[in-house]
Formats: structure tokens, C-alpha cells, sequence
């Protein structure tokens, strides 16, 4: 049913005869659109899309009654509805996940089985990011490398079976991290502010205000920058994702033989040798003091020169002073 309004004396609208406020208003309520929906739509494509209740259940059934009403009867209309339904539901992705191996072998050599881990990395198409190799001064210490392998995901579990047949595992672990929300959350509010970049583009051309052109300015650098700064977050979730990180560490075997104790002869000469190197040095210390006393040597005679001094005028000054005892009178 239509209704009409009618009134019996219509009042008549002034026009606007200030074109620069009229241009003003529209260029701040086309922003405040362009702003309210950028920060309104990364927290709907954000938003679990099964299950729910509320508006989301609405915009769900809604197109079932349209699709109803817009098919022909019979099999061509329930086949259309669910081809919009199955077209409708999300389509399950694989997870993305962060991996992150650990692997402990004991090994015979551990300059051999350093070259072998490089050669297995090489071959999967993988990098060495960082390598530690450090002898130990006591031989009874066992001697330990570590590695910090990248390696494709997809070759992560044949890079390991590969590196524990390099002596005997001792520790192998596998840690995941679940970042599907992260990759899918970060590519809704991407998608959503290179929107809204464009839409204040056309805000920033249909204006022509300087003042409006600059507020426009500002809001297209924000957005910018947040572009930047998701597409940076986005790059290093999905390098993480696509190598995956193993920590390696080979430790050699403790040889159960130990080394032979050196004869008699060889200690004595060993010791001789120690002594003699110590007099020499010993010797070098006295030569060069007596150079380092003979450069000072006038320094010194004035500083002796002076506690001789002032020893002397102390003594002087400190000893008290002489009375002469009176003669006894001569009898005549």
C-alpha cells in the first residue's frame, strides 16, 4: 500500500547561495563516512564467520527466502539455493603454522658430521643462519657444535630424518604455532584500508578547498603508514611460515682411551725449559727497571736532596737549646 502526504502550503527552500559551506560539509561528511567505515570493517572481517547469533544469523538466512522467490519451482529451485549455499560458506584453508625443530645427536666427529649437516641443508634447498663451534681446553669435556638451520616447511620432516642419521639422537622435539587468524586478520584490515585509501583519493580530487585537501592529506598518510606497517607484519608471519627453524646441536663422544703421560725425560726438559725462560724473564725485568731508575735519576737526587733537607732543619729545630752551667768561684 502507497501512502501520500500532501500539505496544503508547501514551504519553499532558500537555496544556498555559499558555495564554499556547502563544499565544506559535504567533504567532512564524506570523510567521516570514509574513517567510520575503515575502522568499522577490519572488526567485521575480523569476526568469526561461523556460528553467531544476532545480525550475523540474519545476514546468513537472508538470501535463502530471495532465492526462494527468484528460482522456478521445482528442482531448479532447490538447486539453486544450494549452490548459493555452498557458495556462501567459507571454504576450509590449510592452517598456517609457525615451526620450530630441535635435534640432539651425539656423533664420532664433529668436523665430519658439521660438513654432512651443510651438505643435507644444501641439498633441501636451506640456509645455515648460525653455526658455534668451540673446543674444549680439558679433553675429559666433550666438544659441542650447535646450528640454527631454515629449511622449506614442506622439507622440515625429511631434513630431520636426514640429520638424526648422523650419529645417535639424543633429544628431538617439534613445536607449532597456529597463525591462521593472525595471516587472516592482517589481510581483512589491509584490504579494508586500501579502501579507504582510495576513497579518500576521490575525497581529496572532488574537493576544492585547500584546507580540506590538507585534512584529507593527513588521513591518506595514516593510512599509509598502517599499510606499510601490516604489509611489514605480513611479510614476516609468512616467512615464518615458509621456512621453518631448526636448532641443531652435535656433541662428540667422550673417547674411553686416555692419553699416555709423558716420560720422565720429557717433564724435566719441559721444566728446564719453563726455568730458564722465567730467568730470562726475571732477568729482562731487573735490566729494564735499573733503565726506567737511570732515566729518573735526576728526579730522584732532588727528591733526596729535599727529605735530607727537611730531615736536617727538623733535627735542628727539635733539639733543646744549650745552658751553660755556671763556674764555681775560685778561692784564693
Amino acid at each position: 500500500m502507497i501512502a501520500y502526504i500532501t500539505t496544503d502550503s508547501p514551504a519553499q527552500v532558500k537555496p544556498n547561495t555559499n558555495p564554499a559551506n556547502k563544499s565544506t560539509g559535504r567533504f567532512a561528511i564524506a570523510l567521516f563516512l570514509t574513517l567510520s567505515s575503515a575502522v568499522a570493517l577490519p572488526s567485521c572481517a575480523g569476526a568469526p564467520t561461523s556460528g553467531g547469533s544476532g545480525p550475523q544469523m540474519a545476514l546468513k538466512s537472508s538470501p535463502a527466502p530471495l532465492a526462494e522467490a527468484a528460482s522456478p519451482a521445482g528442482s531448479n529451485s532447490d538447486a539453486a539455493v544450494a549452490s548459493k549455499t555452498a557458495a556462501a560458506e567459507p571454504q576450509a584453508s590449510r592452517p598456517q603454522l609457525i615451526k620450530k625443530a630441535e635435534l640432539s645427536v651425539i656423533v664420532k666427529s664433529i668436523d665430519a658430521s658439521t660438513k654432512s649437516a651443510t651438505d643435507i641443508v644444501e641439498k633441501r634447498q636451506g640456509d645455515i643462519v648460525g653455526f658455534q663451534n668451540q673446543k674444549p681446553p680439558d679433553p675429559s669435556i666433550r666438544q659441542t657444535a650447535t646450528m640454527e638451520i631454515r629449511v622449506p616447511q614442506e622439507k622440515l620432516d625429511e631434513t630431520l630424518d636426514a640429520l638424526a642419521k648422523l650419529g645417535t639422537v639424543q633429544n628431538r622435539g617439534l613445536t607449532a604455532e597456529d597463525v591462521t587468524n593472525q595471516l587472516v586478520d592482517s589481510e581483512a584490515r589491509l584490504k579494508n584500508l586500501r579502501k579507504s585509501e582510495e576513497a579518500v583519493l576521490k575525497i581529496m580530487e572532488r574537493s576544492g578547498s585547500v584546507g580540506d585537501v590538507l585534512k584529507a592529506s593527513q588521513e591518506l598518510s595514516k593510512i599509509r603508514e598502517s599499510i606499510e606497517l601490516i604489509e611489514a607484519q605480513l611479510k614476516s608471519l609468512r616467512g615464518q611460515v615458509a621456512y621453518s627453524t631448526i636448532n641443531l646441536t652435535l656433541e662428540a663422544a667422550v673417547s674411553a682411551q686416555q692419553e699416555p703421560e709423558p716420560s720422565l725425560g720429557l717433564r724435566v726438559q719441559e721444566t728446564w725449559g719453563q726455568a730458564t725462560h722465567s730467568m730470562g724473564e726475571f732477568t729482562l725485568g731487573l735490566l729494564a727497571l735499573g733503565l726506567w731508575l737511570l732515566a729518573y735519576s735526576p728526579y730522584l737526587l732532588l727528591i733526596a736532596a729535599a727529605i735530607y733537607g727537611v730531615t736536617r732543619w727538623k733535627k735542628r729545630h727539635s733539639e733543646p737549646p744549650q745552658v751553660q752551667e755556671p763556674k764555681p768561684p775560685v778561692s784564693n
